[in-house]
C-alpha cells in the first residue's frame, strides 16, 4: 500500500484512518449511488433493487430453490424469504413445494414475472450511461470487485 505525507500535526498512522482514504468508504458510498439510482429505474416496475435482484436470477434460471437464490446472491433466507413473500403477492412469482424433496421450495415466475422482464430491459443500459463508465470500464471494475468479494470472503472464512 503507498504511503501518504503525513500533514502537520499527524502522522502517517492519521491517514490511514482518514475516511477519504478507505475503499471500504468508496465501495459503500458508490453502494448508496446505485441503490438510489436504481430506486429511480425501478420505481416504475414496482420492485426494490433486492426484489430486482431476485428476478435477475430468476429471469436467467427459473424454477430454482430458495436456497439456490440465497447462494446466487449471497442471502440468507430469514432475508430471502420476506422479499419472496411480498414478490408472490405481487403475483410475479409462486413459491411451492418441491414434490421430491418436501423441505425445498421452489420459485417460478408468473406470467406477469415473466413479462416484467420485457419491461426491465432497459434499465441496465440506463444504468450504465448514469455511472459514465465506458463497457470495458465497467467489465475491469466489475471484474476487480468481484476479486476483491472473494478475498475478502476467503479472509473471512480463515
Amino acid at each position: 500500500m503507498a504511503r501518504s505525507s503525513a500533514k502537520p500535526g499527524g502522522s502517517d498512522g492519521d491517514a490511514a484512518l482518514r475516511l477519504g482514504n478507505q475503499l471500504c468508504f468508496a465501495v459503500y458510498a458508490a453502494g448508496h449511488a446505485f441503490n438510489s439510482a436504481y430506486k429511480k429505474l425501478l420505481a416504475p416496475l414496482g420492485l426494490t433493487y433486492p426484489q430486482y435482484l431476485v428476478m435477475l436470477v430468476l429471469w436467467e434460471q427459473d424454477g430454482l430453490t430458495v436456497s439456490a437464490i440465497g447462494v446466487r446472491l449471497g442471502l440468507d433466507s430469514g432475508t430471502l424469504t420476506p422479499l419472496l413473500k411480498r414478490l408472490e403477492a405481487a403475483g410475479l412469482l409462486s413459491r411451492l413445494r418441491d414434490a421430491a424433496d418436501e423441505r425445498q421450495v421452489r420459485i417460478t415466475l408468473t406470467p406477469a414475472g415473466r413479462a416484467l422482464k420485457q419491461k426491465a430491459k432497459a434499465i441496465p443500459e440506463k444504468l450504465a450511461c448514469a455511472s459514465g463508465l465506458s463497457f470495458p470500464d465497467a467489465g475491469a471494475l466489475r471484474q476487480a470487485l468481484g476479486r476483491l468479494t472473494t478475498e475478502l470472503n476467503a479472509a473471512d472464512s480463515a
